[in-house]
């Protein structure tokens, strides 16, 4: 997987307002998980959370079994001190989720915005896939959003792959039924336009 140094240098260097993945709420991510209707009790992981704002706009909506999981201790860190007294209320994980031993069958919900694009080897795609499966409960609901087609070739100075939504899909396998899904314009800190898909997965009760 990518590289844990680049990782913790980037969020020790820059303000997590201020890298192109940027977003003061995520809405699509946060509308995908409402309506997957699950209760506020369902046990959710957003993996590569790290910074990000998903798990605040979860918990002013009341969800409250909530996991976020990420390669850069300086991520989670600064995702902690955001949220203060309330950091307590989140389990925090710091792993590389291809290498990651999660509980089996523990999660409703699966959200990942931006790791797997930058997984760039088949064998490491394969682990994360694994992970996934045995992770999450069967039923389970799985949201990956990565760049689309015509999205960056890189970002943070690494190359990443890009989907469709079908390509996407299918890297995950008839394990996982696809419900739904969606592209997004991302409007970075610097004002550029970065193309994203999401897609929308049922795991296969099995």
């Amino acid at each position: 997987m990518q590289n844990k140094d680049h990782w913790e240098k980037v969020y020790s260097t820059k303000p997590t307002n201020a890298v192109s993945w940027f977003q003061p709420h995520a809405d699509l991510s946060f509308d995908i998980i409402k309506a997957s209707g699950v209760a506020p009790d369902a046990a959710i992981i957003d993996v590569g959370g790290g910074a990000s704002v998903l798990v605040d706009d979860l918990l002013d909506h009341g969800y409250s079994n909530l996991t976020v999981l990420d390669l850069s201790a300086a991520a989670l860190a600064a995702a902690q001190k955001r949220l203060g007294s309330r950091a307590s209320r989140v389990q925090w994980i710091e792993a590389d989720i291809t290498k990651a031993n999660l509980p089996a069958r523990q999660f409703d919900v699966w959200h990942d915005r931006a790791v797997f694009h930058f997984l760039t080897n088949p064998e490491d795609r394969a682990a994360y896939v694994r992970v996934v499966f045995n992770s999450v409960k069967p039923g389970g609901h799985v949201i990956v959003a990565t760049f689309a087609e015509d999205g960056p070739a890189q970002c943070s100075g690494l190359p990443v792959m890009r989907y469709s939504a079908d390509e996407l899909h299918a890297q995950f396998g008839e394990s996982f039924a696809l419900l739904n899904h969606q592209k997004e314009t991302h409007h970075t800190p610097s004002g550029t336009e970065q193309q994203f898909v999401y897609c929308y997965c049922r795991r296969i009760n099995s």
